[in-house]
């Protein structure tokens, strides 16, 4: 027969008591709370950096397009001129990206002028929001 010593020490032994659980999701919750939103912030930025380098990657295959062709694609043309062959490109050597022309970070087509405003040609996107102007994430990210 086991004594009433050994039931009490199996019965404190055997797991968390519900006290003890509530006191460390709240010390979790606690530390998401501080550590959640600087997280969030950095991704932010991170999208702000790709859809910068994207630009700076499409610039580049623009300028190979020029050398081959004597011009940059019109504004009509856009980018898809960097993937598919335009009718009036004579001496087109594409295709000049690897896939198709990819998407801003938050999915959307980048936006192209040709001749741009800032430059021989504006690559740029409109940030998260989708619209011109805007701060943190919703600024403009463009090629200039």
């Amino acid at each position: 027969m086991i004594s009433e010593r050994g039931r009490n020490a199996r019965r404190t032994s055997t797991g968390f008591t519900l006290m003890e659980l509530l006191v460390v999701l709240a010390i979790l919750g606690l530390l998401m709370s501080l550590v959640g939103p600087r997280v969030l912030n950095q991704l932010g930025g991170a999208k702000t950096k790709t859809a910068a380098i994207q630009i700076k990657d499409l610039e580049q295959s623009l300028e190979m397009y020029k050398l081959d062709v004597g011009r940059f694609p019109s504004t009509s043309e856009g980018l898809d001129a960097l993937v598919n062959k335009p009718a009036s490109a004579a001496g087109w050597n594409g295709p000049y990206l690897k896939s198709d022309v990819p998407l801003d970070p938050w999915k959307r087509e980048y936006q192209y002028k040709a001749p741009g405003e800032h430059g021989e040609v504006d690559i740029f996107s409109y940030g998260q929001n989708g619209t011109p102007g805007g701060e943190g994430e919703d600024q403009d990210v463009g090629n200039w």
